[in-house]
């Protein structure tokens, strides 16, 4: 399975990936902040016509499902599953995190993969050389900062305020999803694809306060 799309919407920018073998075919948009909707669809038919292929020639997709984004999860999931039933093709949900833990792993330890919950908290996800060791959780900075005394390098893919404090190697998103779905689809990992939401979304979690 060398050929797949890969389509990440759950942060503020957007990446859409087409794998063609060795070829890599490749939109990234630093700030796509609630514009996926209207832009996703564009840069999956430009790559399709830069790549020269259909959506039949892939043999998979995928999708980010989390953590980021309410809406911009389930934009990614919605169009990766229209194109897997049009096709009849499986499905490879990839986290977040996943593109941290799997750039560039050789020898790096416990790696703590951050996104930014915004209001000096992060959604967080830790990993060791068996895979995750810390299970997707929703922390304040200062939990954060005591979990890299622990041991952990920190990762991020965008820019977080924390790095003021602490150092936080970033990683860049197109690069990430690259390898993370390539790590993933040789491990086999295909199946259905869940929205990961670390916390409840505000509407909720005012609605339970009521």
């Amino acid at each position: 399975m060398k050929n797949f799309l890969a389509i990440d919407t759950a942060n503020e920018y957007l990446t859409v990936l087409a794998v063609k073998g060795e070829e890599v075919y490749c939109s990234y948009i630093p700030d796509c902040s609630m514009r996926h909707s209207v832009t996703l669809m564009p840069e999956v038919d430009k790559l399709l016509t830069g790549a020269g292929m259909r959506l039949s020639d892939f043999d998979f997709f995928s999708a980010v499902v989390g953590a980021g984004s309410f809406t911009g999860i389930r934009i990614g999931i919605s169009a990766v599953k229209g194109f897997c039933l049009a096709t009849e093709k499986p499905c490879l949900p990839v986290t977040s995190f996943d593109l941290m833990a799997y750039n560039n792993v050789e020898g790096a330890g416990k790696r703590l993969c951050l996104v930014n919950a915004l209001h000096d908290a992060y959604y967080v996800c830790g990993y060791d050389e068996t895979g995750v060791c810390y299970p997707p959780n929703y922390l304040t900075e200062e939990e954060v900062l005591e979990l890299a005394k622990d041991g952990y390098t920190l990762y991020s893919l965008t820019a977080l305020p924390i790095a003021e404090k602490v150092k936080v190697e970033t990683v860049e998103p197109k690069d990430g999803l690259l390898h993370a779905v390539r790590a993933l689809a040789k491990q086999g990992k295909f199946g259905e694809l869940t929205a990961l939401y670390v916390r409840k979304s505000s509407a909720e979690l005012n609605a339970n306060a009521k």
